[in-house]
């Protein structure tokens, strides 16, 4: 057991949180009780996942998507005050870290999912660290990447094939978890042979196939699962806590 203060403070320093300008603010958005015995981690502080932490008697909940949004409405209605009610109601304190969770170089949503991968990266796409650039050694075909992220990630991607159809040979990757679709144009002119990340847009296969580029989405949620829980079993080797991820199904 320790406090929730000595574990904020713990994920603001790890995860670097001031660092960044976010689109919703990152570190403790809902305060519940003041110790952390059980933590649950997710993707997502959806209904489902704040049911699943009450089952299991969490006092923490710690997500990559979590609330008060830039932009949305500041009213407590609805579906966001069911949500807030049941944690405010059960005294779990909800944790969430966006952009910090998928820049971070070891525990990030980027590093972990370049583990699973076999990506090897050699640089950041952005000053900040979100979006990585690397390769794959050895290089594989099209075809062959696509198998791998749909048996690492437990799903098939989109593939928008580029040189050489699917049987190109890919060497050098970008990639950029969850939403990162936009980043494509970016992703070609650093001259790689893919770019992976969780969305895609209408206008993304264009630009695939016309700057000749592989492209995969891989699945917002499907590429944002590790991120989270690496920082979770960090937390738990640290301070004697205990652990689970809790993964609600999102086909997106």
């Amino acid at each position: 057991m320790t406090d929730l203060a000595t574990v904020v403070r713990t994920l603001d320093d790890l995860l670097e949180a001031e660092r960044f300008s976010d689109y919703c603010p990152n570190g403790l958005q809902i305060e519940g009780r003041q110790h952390i015995e059980r933590l649950v981690t997710g993707v997502t502080a959806c209904e489902a996942l704040i049911d699943a932490a009450i089952e299991r008697d969490a006092d923490a909940i710690l997500v990559h998507h979590g609330y008060f949004w830039r932009g949305e409405s500041p009213t407590l209605t609805g579906m966001k005050r069911r949500r807030i009610a049941k944690l405010l109601q059960s005294e779990i304190s909800l944790l969430a870290y966006h952009l910090p969770l998928d820049a971070h170089p070891r525990l990030g949503n980027n590093a972990q999912l370049a583990s699973r991968l076999g990506l090897i990266a050699t640089g950041s796409m952005n000053e900040d660290g979100v979006g990585s650039v690397g390769r794959m050694d050895p290089s594989l075909t099209g075809e062959e990447l696509y198998k791998r992220i749909a048996d690492s990630l437990g799903r098939e991607p989109l593939h928008v094939p580029g040189p050489g159809g699917p049987a190109g040979r890919i060497e050098t990757v970008a990639w950029c978890t969850g939403a990162a679709q936009g980043m494509i144009d970016q992703a070609a002119d650093l001259g790689v042979d893919a770019y992976i990340t969780g969305e895609a847009s209408e206008p993304t296969v264009h630009v695939a196939r016309e700057r000749g580029v592989h492209f995969f989405a891989a699945g917002h949620h499907a590429t944002e699962r590790f991120g989270v829980q690496a920082v979770g079993e960090h937390l738990a080797d640290a301070f004697g806590i205990t652990h689970e991820f809790v993964d609600i199904d999102n086909p997106v």
